[in-house]
């Protein structure tokens, strides 16, 4: 299951808080802020999805991921090697490499990535 572009922003604000009362996301988003029945919403359909729960203190919900930021980013670029670059991970590097606008030091810096992970193996 996958998150819409609303519930991946709010679901970032919860990932950097780690937990949060319903203030505590309001105030995590920038000017001009969304509706608390905005953010409600999406809190419910998130826990619907099973991407949210909560505490419940006395009226109050105290809302925590389930999922790791990690993991539901690794899941999107592995769908997107799989549906876009016919499962072929170089074809994937091969165009992030290419069609990025990495700096020199970037590049480098990717490549001592792939080397230590080469030297893993």
């Amino acid at each position: 299951m996958q998150l819409t572009k609303t519930e991946e922003e709010l679901m970032n604000h919860l990932w950097q808080l780690e937990k949060a009362f319903m203030k505590d996301l309001l105030e995590a988003y920038p000017e001009p802020k969304p509706a608390t029945t905005t953010v409600a919403t999406l809190l419910k359909r998130m826990t619907d999805k099973k991407f949210v729960s909560y505490n419940l203190y006395g009226k109050s919900r105290e809302y925590y991921p389930l999922v790791k930021k990690k993991d539901y980013f690794s899941k999107h670029v592995n769908g997107l090697i799989k549906n876009f670059f016919n499962d072929s991970a170089s074809q994937f590097a091969s165009f992030f490499a290419k069609e990025t606008d990495l700096t020199k030091e970037e590049l480098q810096d990717l490549k001592a990535l792939i080397d230590n992970e080469i030297k893993k193996k």
